[in-house]
């Protein structure tokens, strides 16, 4: 695959999916966006694909938002189309088979903040910092971020975030549960890596169904959530990973999955 604005990496069953517009911060202009979108349908596709990594290029910026410039242009029904389009392909991201890791390296702001918060596992560097600064410019976030970021950090933090549109670093990202993890900026896409290799030698169907768990049962009331998950657990057991995984623990040695 080649791009104007990414880059992409396949080793060994995981994709880099590289933002690459480090002299505008990585800014996500619209065809970068569309970029973004043609290459996640692409991977989530890809039988050699099992773990997705989405970085920034260069040390400052996961991604700063969008192109102001371009937005200043829209008029309502073209904003309300932008928004749809770019939830679609984030919604992707979020509820695609595969697991995506953001590894944030430094800026996540506007649409940045919302892309990295549409991935299963967020890895921030110590020089990260994230917000959703979009109430400085008259509007609001409009890529899914409002929704999302209350899910993850609550309804208070979330709407002080949104009110204020001020930046929090990565160890305050960390303390509301943000982000997973923080590592040393030279240690952050070494860590990304290690940690998609060990989710890429896992069970695939196993990997999905836990993913459909969390992401599916989050929208239902608990009661019905729960009755989802015992379909899904039933599922699981008509698979040849299943019997192998559990043949492997009582055997003492390590699982040979397949992915059947």
């Amino acid at each position: 695959m080649e791009f104007e604005n990414l880059l992409v990496e396949i080793s060994r069953g995981v994709a880099v999916l590289t933002i690459n517009r480090p002299r505008v911060h990585n800014a996500m202009d619209e065809q970068t966006l569309d970029e973004l979108d043609r290459a996640v349908t692409k991977l989530l596709a890809d039988d050699h694909v099992r773990v997705i990594i989405l970085t920034g290029a260069g040390e400052k910026s996961f991604a700063a938002g969008g192109d102001i410039g371009a937005l200043l242009r829209l008029d309502p029904l073209a904003a309300r189309r932008l928004a749809l389009q770019v939830q679609k392909t984030f919604s992707a991201i979020e509820k695609g088979p595969k697991p995506v890791i953001a590894a944030v390296n430094g800026f996540a702001l506007g649409g940045g903040c919302e892309l990295a918060l549409c991935c299963d596992i967020r890895l921030a560097s110590e020089t990260a910092s994230f917000g959703q600064p979009e109430i400085n410019i008259g509007i609001l976030p409009g890529f899914g971020g409002s929704q999302r970021l209350a899910r993850l950090v609550g309804k208070g933090r979330a709407k002080e975030m949104m009110f204020t549109g001020d930046r929090i670093d990565a160890a305050e990202a960390f303390r509301i549960g943000l982000v997973n993890r923080v590592v040393p900026a030279d240690q952050l896409l070494s860590e990304a890596r290690r940690l998609a290799e060990k989710l890429a030698a896992k069970g695939r169907v196993a990997l999905q169904l836990n993913k459909q768990a969390v992401e599916n049962g989050l929208e239902m009331d608990f009661d019905r959530a729960c009755a989802y998950e015992a379909e899904l657990f039933a599922l699981a057991f008509a698979t040849e990973d299943q019997k192998e995984g559990m043949s492997a623990f009582l055997e003492k040695r390590p699982p040979r999955f397949t992915d059947r």
